[in-house]
């Protein structure tokens, strides 16, 4: 389940963007920033839940039609939950959101993500070489590029139930 993310929240996106495993791919914004994105009308940021405990996080921002993904964590890596969380957000994008456009990017080094994002129905759209300065490996990486259309996600196949 989505929920809107409130100022209680913010240690548990702050914790996910400082792990080492995900330091190289997510920026950890301070609560200031974190704060203006629940002021802010053309930003959500949302908590995912499974039961009643935060499991991930994600942030969107919206420009008319387009929306962009801009950041997503999840607590868990490697549990088998990253299909449907990147799915609720997708859904969540074109269904709540009304987005006619959904697009996302990713480091050119995050090889999990990108084979998730295309499992998902995401289209590789492009590639911006050396162009991402990332602190927590001290060099400038690849940023791939997705995206998705309104009829693509109106095409994809309903996620299979979990047994």
């Amino acid at each position: 389940m989505l929920r809107p993310a409130a100022a209680g929240d913010f240690a548990f996106i702050r914790g996910l963007a400082r792990r080492p495993d995900y330091a190289p791919f997510i920026t950890d914004e301070d609560e200031a920033a974190l704060a203006a994105y629940l002021a802010d009308p053309a930003a959500r940021l949302l908590i995912w839940e499974v039961g009643s405990q935060p499991a991930g996080f994600a942030l969107f921002c919206q420009a008319g039609p387009v929306v962009e993904l801009r950041r997503l964590a999840l607590a868990e890596a490697g549990q088998g939950r990253g299909r449907a969380f990147v799915r609720a957000l997708v859904d969540h994008g074109f269904g709540a959101m009304g987005a006619e456009r959904l697009w996302l990017d990713a480091s050119g080094e995050n090889a999990r993500a990108q084979a998730l994002y295309q499992r998902i129905g995401f289209t590789l759209e492009g590639r911006m070489r050396r162009h991402w300065f990332r602190p927590a490996l001290g060099r400038v990486v690849d940023l791939v590029l997705y995206g998705m259309l309104r009829d693509e996600w109106e095409g994809l196949e309903p996620l299979p139930a979990r047994a």
